[in-house]
């Protein structure tokens, strides 16, 4: 029978190999995937809420570009649509080569990778006044967007009405933009603005860790979206998968660590949505329009505020424009999970402790102690609860062949023992469950934290974002063989080997009084775990040998000094 088990073992254990290659996703890459791209199509018209499709700009009619310069951006407008389609991020590169470019969040139609804003107008029901377009050329008087110097977009449409479009930025990642309308005509118009971002290519669709496409919140409510959920809505004659009405809010689409996104002002009545509208590959686009058309009388005017950001994912960042800007949950761009109230605290320390470590191995490792010293307390009562679980072990065993005959006699003695002994078989349980949410939380925060993409530890970890490039299969990179081009798990590094001698420890420590054949079975795992994780990023490993490392310690201090408080009696049941 133990053989039996033992070979079960090993397959199962050659299964969750074969599934773990399978199923997970290969490593997340920072720069948008290569894909064929084409202009995209033009959308039939569609209702004015569900910010609609264009026609994408003739690439081959040139227009004058306006540059952007902030501190963390630079890039350009363009007149012709006057759209916001050209910007990079000063402080990120793509790689950690040092002539490797900028991380480019903007790019323009007919680019290899197309992302950007489109700022415009339609038409109400009715009403069928000449409004500006992708192919429309702005003017303006000024050369350069910079903070502290905004500029000014106009367009005559040569029957009364003068379109204008204000752009400031700050310091970060940040655009203002009002949009305002003069009618110089005899007739009322009515007019929707709107504004939307917009992604002509398939983007990676993420994974559970992190939430990676369409994002909006609306009167406080998260909403995100797959790529493959808001592609049905090609299948509706409008193109809109979902919309949501309410009062201010923020949405756009979210990557790893980017965010392109628009915020209407704090109290416009307005509507949300997610369309796709289908073409080579596709446009996806996420936008904001009012509620009700906008009147622009005779001799009126009118006017709409609104926000564009493009930028990283910085949670001080986010939280300063949701409390400067008034744009609600602004931070929830980053994707805390079902935890949010411990991962958002356990981010912000790691943060506090990356900035006065200056290593984010080493504040990943500080954190990990103080955590360690914070669950203490419950380690130790868990660890209690087990040796006195162990020491009645024999009884319990003595108990149940007596009356195997008899399970209700059984149990009853059983409970009685555990009452006479002072023992609550869930006591050790207990404190397991409460540390399980933060464990999972210190691991989705690697997932998510920026400050350490591209961080660099020690020795020859110059990314802790990715796996350990060291591998045993082909001797640490001295044969010229790749072994995970069949097979990702066929990656043995040496943060992954120490991570199974740690997991191997651990399991020396708490065998003690398990079951031969369930040690025999439990010899595998630590062979198990190397194979698994040591393609994952190099922060968790370090993350992982680190804390186990600590747990080892801990148990060994909490063995030699645990008293049991009630003397396990004598006579048995």
């Amino acid at each position: 029978m133990e053989i039996k088990r033992i070979i079960a073992a090993t397959i199962l254990s050659a299964l969750i190999l074969i599934g773990f290659d399978y199923f997970m996703p290969k490593p997340h890459q920072d720069n948008h995937p290569a894909v064929t791209q084409t202009a995209a199509t033009q959308s039939p018209s569609t209702p004015a809420q569900a910010a609609p499709s264009e026609a994408a700009p003739e690439q081959t009619v040139t227009a004058r570009r306006i540059a952007i310069t902030s501190e963390d951006v630079q890039g350009s407008l363009n007149l012709k649509g006057a759209l916001l389609d050209d910007a990079v991020l000063t402080k990120y590169r793509a790689t950690l080569a040092k002539d490797s470019p900028l991380v480019r969040l903007l790019d323009k139609p007919g680019s290899e990778h197309p992302n950007f804003f489109v700022i415009g107008w339609n038409n109400a029901p009715g009403s069928n006044a000449k409004v500006p377009d992708l192919n429309t050329v702005w003017s303006s008087a000024d050369e350069a967007l910079s903070p502290g110097h905004p500029v000014t977009l106009k367009w005559d449409n040569g029957e009364g009405l003068i379109f204008t479009i204000q752009i400031s930025i700050d310091e970060h990642y940040m655009f203002s933009v009002v949009q305002s309308v003069e009618n110089h005509s005899a007739q009322p118009v009515a007019l929707v603005p709107f504004q939307r971002v917009q992604r002509d290519y398939q983007a990676a669709e993420g994974f559970w860790t992190a939430h990676e496409g369409p994002i909006a919140v609306m009167d406080g409510r998260l909403n995100d979206e797959t790529y493959k959920n808001v592609r049905k809505g090609a299948e509706h004659p409008d193109h809109t998968f979902w919309a949501k009405a309410g009062t201010g809010g923020w949405g756009g689409i979210s990557d790893k660590y980017w965010l392109t996104a628009v915020a209407p002002e704090a109290t416009a009545a307005v509507t949300a949505s997610f369309a796709y509208v289908p073409g080579n590959p596709g446009s996806y686009q996420i936008g904001f329009a009012p509620q009700a058309p906008q009147q622009v009388m005779p001799n009126g005017t009118i006017a709409q505020a609104s926000h564009l950001f493009a930028g990283a994912k910085v949670p001080s960042l986010l939280q300063a424009y949701s409390r400067d800007l008034h744009i609600t949950d602004f931070d929830k761009a980053i994707d805390f999970g079902w935890f949010s109230f411990l991962t958002r605290p356990i981010l912000y320390l790691l943060h506090w402790l990356y900035l006065h470590l200056g290593n984010f191995g080493l504040a990943l490792m500080a954190l990990t102690l103080i955590v360690k010293i914070v669950l203490f307390p419950l380690a130790s009562k868990a660890a209690t609860s087990s040796a006195r679980m162990r020491l009645l072990a024999p009884k319990i065993k003595e108990i149940r062949e007596k009356n195997k005959d008899d399970p209700m006699v059984m149990n009853q003695k059983v409970m009685a023992l555990y009452r006479e002994e002072g023992v609550n078989p869930a006591s050790g349980c207990l404190p397991v469950l409460i540390q399980a949410p933060i464990f999972f939380c210190l691991y989705k925060m690697l997932n998510i934290s920026i400050d350490e993409r591209h961080a660099p530890f020690f020795g020859w970890i110059r990314d802790l974002s990715v796996p350990d490039p060291t591998n045993i299969f082909n001797l640490f990179g001295l044969i010229p063989f790749d072994p995970t081009v069949y097979f990702s798990f066929l990656h043995i590094s040496v943060w992954g080997a120490a991570l199974g001698v740690t997991f191997w420890l651990l399991q020396r420590q708490t065998m003690v009084s398990m079951d031969p054949a369930q040690a025999r079975i439990m010899q595998f795992m630590p062979l198990v775990y190397v194979f698994v994780m040591s393609g994952f990023p190099a922060s968790l490993l370090v993350y992982y040998t680190w804390n186990n490392l600590l747990t080892f310690a801990q148990q060994t201090f909490i063995q030699s000094r645990a008293k049991l408080p009630v003397p396990v009696t004598k006579n048995g049941r």
